[in-house]
């Protein structure tokens, strides 16, 4: 929208699952801060289901996409600069967290309560899906690790450069409540998704590339227990997606395959 100053607006409207008012303050302190992300100009207001805010236009800056290692260590070094910046936001829990990172769902099952998923074929999702995912999230439940904020939809598409500098991340209402590690794990996986392109799984390793330029950033290494977060945390989104994509009868499914071709290795080194 073209406001009556000259200046330009996107206005966002999404249903309304608790998370919205605090996922923009979240955005609005980064914002202040001089963190590249659009500033949020209004309050998220909550409306018939939804909730709305405005955020200034942040046009411009090129997708960096690729999945080598050189490309994982840029983008492991924003995320820990990312992270940093989080910890001085003054946030609550923001829960429950975006469902592909949410294993620790109260619920008795393997995943989450989502209705629009729930009612489909459950039969459709492969056994393999389902064992990975439960492994996975056993490991992270017994994790005894503290939540920090985070985002958790840390992927190219939603990223932006001037040449080597970043210029925006967008996408905040994906701001997550997990630990560290964990947060740090799902980006791994997740970070090469391009515009367009379907979900999938980074190669090992760009995943260990990505984490290692975060710790340096961060100037400390993670623990063994920690490291065990990291790789069990890598398999719960691509997990998540192959449960999406069988349950809508994808025929070709990229995260399935990841799977496939990575989950015994992951599963290792996460102790699960």
């Amino acid at each position: 929208m073209r406001l009556t100053d000259g200046s330009e607006a996107v206005v966002k409207v999404r249903e309304d699952d608790g998370r919205g008012a605090g996922c923009v303050r979240v955005q609005a302190q980064l914002a202040e801060r001089g963190f590249p992300c659009p500033r949020p100009l209004t309050r998220a207001v909550t409306s018939d289901g939804m909730v709305v805010h405005a955020e200034e236009f942040r046009p411009g800056g090129e997708v960096w996409g690729g999945d080598s290692p050189e490309v994982a260590g840029r983008y492991g070094q924003v995320f820990g600069w990312l992270l940093e910046e989080l910890q001085n936001v003054q946030a609550g829990p923001l829960l429950p967290n975006p469902r592909w990172v949410r294993w620790d769902h109260p619920g008795p099952g393997v995943w989450p309560s989502i209705a629009f998923l729930d009612e489909k074929d459950q039969s459709l999702v492969p056994q393999f899906v389902s064992e990975v995912a439960q492994r996975a999230r056993s490991r992270l439940r017994a994790a005894d690790a503290p939540c920090v904020l985070g985002h958790a939809d840390f992927e190219a598409q939603n990223l932006r450069w001037k040449g080597p500098t970043l210029w925006a991340i967008h996408d905040w209402d994906s701001v997550a409540w997990q630990p560290e590690a964990a947060l740090v794990g799902a980006a791994s996986g997740a970070f090469p998704r391009l515009p367009g392109e379907p979900p999938s799984l980074a190669t090992i390793a760009s995943s260990e590339a990505f984490v290692e330029a975060y710790q340096q950033v961060r100037g400390r290494s993670f623990t063994a227990e920690e490291q065990e977060l990291v790789w069990a945390a890598s398999l719960w989104p691509v997990a998540h997606n192959a449960r999406w994509d069988a349950l809508h009868r994808t025929t070709t499914s990229p995260s399935t395959a990841a799977l496939v071709g990575q989950a015994t290795d992951r599963l290792a080194w996460a102790g699960a």
